[in-house]
């Protein structure tokens, strides 16, 4: 370990000097381009994405850049929660539809925010143990006088929108399972499509249609093959499965379909992103390699039958979290002097992706952020040219650029006709993939392969410097045919909301220090800003009510990057209430003022344990409760601090949380299948010597 710690000094200290790959482009020549399927009931916003292509392109013009400074807050409703908020809100007939913590919806009076109904699915919230990222959704669906939302414990219910109630209650997933759903589900010719989540768990992902008016499946497609000896359900999988090699399927595989999805009705054709191998840890998950199908890809389907059209992998042999689960975008693009119907992803990987959408076939494809596992993609074959090294299954550590976190994550990026530029929210979060020698398939449980102790923020206080200044985030303009960069806008974090542009020239995002950004549309000046307390990382919309342009967003500062990496890398926001916030030109309402309570620090035991005893409660931590409860046991302030616990105070009152599940009522489930009193006891002392003198006192001292 002593090893792998010196090489990940030493690669922090070379990393900003060795990626400076992407350079913004003084002279802009924005192309021509035709929105071919946006949402053509301007005065909504009726679909996730804004339309079937989803291009989160509003065409209202009343809201410019000569006029924005005036925009203020209409309204705003309090969602009653202070987990991590991901909602796009819908508008249909006036009335205004998101989703807060634990898939409660909410329906409001869309001009005035004065509430129509609410409904709690009542969520199993011990499914909290089996979500990797927060207690999160990315908002629902409306089809038919109907609300159909997806829940984290695997069912899809609608709801009538006009009261609220519930019409039919199914299950999308075997519950026994770690399967989640966090995605919006999409409607297309009378179905509701739904994925899942739960890679990092052992599951085997799929995308499933179900009936809108009695919630029958219709259809099924498995995004990775299974067991052989059962059969395969098609010809796709059958082909899928001479890609794998080994058991994979013990390990369940991977490849859920856990957000993006677009539709071309033109076509008639579904695209489907698909996610990570399960372990990530390719060396283990499918020993002897392959591109293991449909991992990492964009998938068409025809959405009547499931019936499989096309596939293009953006990452064969997937092995670095890398999915293709991000934001899709239909667009027409004039490519070579020819209009070429296109789909656009800037997936995890670092590349832009032009692709044609009626075959699969590779247009162009160039990093959008630095990148050091591939030199580029290659336009023949349109495969990654692979670095070496940086398939660290079972060779030295490698420090690299994407990490999990992905160049580019679930924030929906937006793409302007008009300025025939694509709005990507990105990072740079750096990564030390290493293979871990001591790894065992725990059935339910969290399986990468890495060494999470790589993977962990260093505890020597130069080194953990070094990381955090390669750490970034920015807001990038991007050419899509000149695959090139316009104009960048740099953040104070990494971790920032999704984005709206819109035909009067603006482009709106919210961002982790809590305010909500208007920029000019074609060079990025910033035009108006608003605090909103709290951070946002979902994407606005805008609807058109009685002749007035509105901006809506939902606020709410959470997901895996402020759980994990939130306490130590802290952006100027505060956990605070979950909000919908409503702006319009004139509005002159205010944001109650946010009570917050000071953080009780009592003093914790004190720390007994030998060093050995310490780094194998290290161990399991990262392992079971890193994902919630922060790297290095700091809080972000969304989940209670555990360094500062009463159960802390004895091992039998730690015991009764941990492996009995005493808390399970409030998301904190129970571990009794998974770990052991001996297990607890070690978890202990590792907080406990944390809380006496962990990284964060660290740094207290150097202020």
């Amino acid at each position: 370990m002593n090893n792998k710690r010196q090489f990940a000094l030493r690669a922090a200290g070379l990393f900003c000097a060795s990626l400076l790959l992407v350079a913004c482009d003084k002279t802009p020549t924005p192309s021509k381009a035709s929105d071919v399927s946006a949402d053509t009931a301007t005065q909504e916003w009726s679909k996730h994405g804004g339309g079937d292509a989803e291009q989160r392109f509003s065409p209202l013009r009343q809201i410019t850049p000569e006029n924005v400074d005036n925009l203020g807050l209409a309204w705003a409703f309090d969602l009653g929660v202070s987990r991590g908020i991901e909602a796009t809100p819908l508008v249909v007939d006036g009335v205004i539809y998101v989703t807060a913590t634990w898939n409660k919806v909410f329906a409001l009076d869309a001009k005035t925010g004065a509430l129509r109904w609410q409904f709690d699915p009542q969520v199993d919230r011990s499914k909290g143990a089996d979500l990797c990222c927060d207690a999160v959704n990315r908002g629902v669906a409306y089809s038919d006088g109907k609300i159909i939302t997806g829940t984290i414990d695997g069912r899809l219910v609608a709801v009538d929108a006009k009261t609220g109630t519930k019409l039919w209650d199914v299950i999308t997933v075997d519950q026994s399972k770690p399967y989640t759903i966090t995605g919006a589900p999409r409607i297309v010719n009378g179905k509701a499509i739904i994925g899942n989540g739960g890679a990092e768990y052992g599951v085997r992902g799929y995308v499933s249609a179900y009936d809108i008016n009695n919630g029958e499946m219709l259809w099924r497609f498995y995004t990775v093959p299974g067991n052989p000896e059962n059969g395969f359900e098609n010809a796709a999988m059958a082909k899928a499965a001479e890609t794998w090699k080994g058991e994979w399927w013990k390990y369940g595989g991977g490849g859920t379909a856990w957000d993006s999805m677009a539709y071309d009705p033109e076509l008639d054709l579904l695209y489907v992103g698909v996610g990570n191998g399960s372990p990530w840890n390719q060396s283990i998950r499918s020993p002897g390699g392959g591109d293991n199908l449909y991992l990492s890809s964009i998938v068409a389907l025809r959405p009547d039958t499931g019936e499989y059209v096309w596939h293009y992998q953006t990452t064969p042999g997937e092995t670095w979290d890398y999915t293709a689960t991000q934001h899709m975008i239909l667009a027409e693009l004039d490519i070579d002097g020819e209009p070429r119907k296109v789909i656009m992803q800037a997936p995890k990987n670092g590349f832009f992706y032009v692709i044609d959408r009626a075959t699969g076939e590779l247009l162009s494809a160039k990093n959008y952020v630095p990148v050091n596992w591939a030199s580029h993609i290659d336009s023949e074959t349109g495969r990654p040219v692979e670095i070496p090294e940086a398939r660290w299954g079972s060779k030295a550590p490698y420090l690299q650029l994407p990490g999990p976190m992905g160049g580019h994550n679930w924030h929906p990026m937006s793409f302007n006709p008009a300025s025939g530029l694509v709005y990507i929210p990105v990072l740079e979060t750096p990564y030390i993939y290493a293979n871990d020698e001591e790894f065992s398939y725990k059935e339910g449980r969290w399986n990468t392969g890495s060494d999470s102790a790589m993977g962990s923020l260093p505890s020597d206080l130069a080194q953990f410097k070094a990381v955090k200044v390669a750490v970034k985030g920015r807001l990038l303009a991007w050419d899509p045919v000149r695959q090139g960069p316009v104009w960048q806008v740099e953040h104070n974090s990494p971790w920032n909301g999704g984005v709206l542009s819109t035909a009067g020239g603006v482009v709106f995002q919210g961002n982790a220090d809590a305010k909500l950004v208007a920029y000019r549309a074609d060079n990025g000046e910033r035009l108006w800003d608003f605090f909103a307390q709290t951070g946002i990382v979902a994407p606005p919309i805008s609807y058109e009510l009685d002749g007035e342009q509105y901006i809506a967003v939902a606020s709410g500062w959470g997901g895996v990057f402020a759980l994990v990496y939130g306490g130590l890398m802290p952006a100027a926001s505060d956990p605070g209430v979950g909000r919908l916030m409503v702006f319009k030109l004139g509005g002159s309402a205010k944001l109650s003022e946010l009570s917050k309570a000071s953080i009780q620090k009592p003093t914790p035991p004190p720390s007994t344990a030998d060093a050995i005893t310490v780094a194998k409660g290290k161990q399991l931590y990262d392992s079971n409760c890193v994902v919630c409860h922060g790297d290095h046991v700091i809080s972000s302030g969304l989940i209670p601090d555990l360094r500062w616990s009463p159960l802390l105070a004895t091992a039998e009152a730690m015991q009764a949380v941990v492996l009995d599940g005493a808390l399970s009522s409030r998301g904190m489930p129970a571990f009794k299948a998974l770990l052991s009193k001996e297990d607890v006891g070690l978890l202990r002392a590792y907080i406990i010597s944390a809380a006496n003198d962990g990284l964060e006192a660290k740094l207290e001292i150097e202020k």
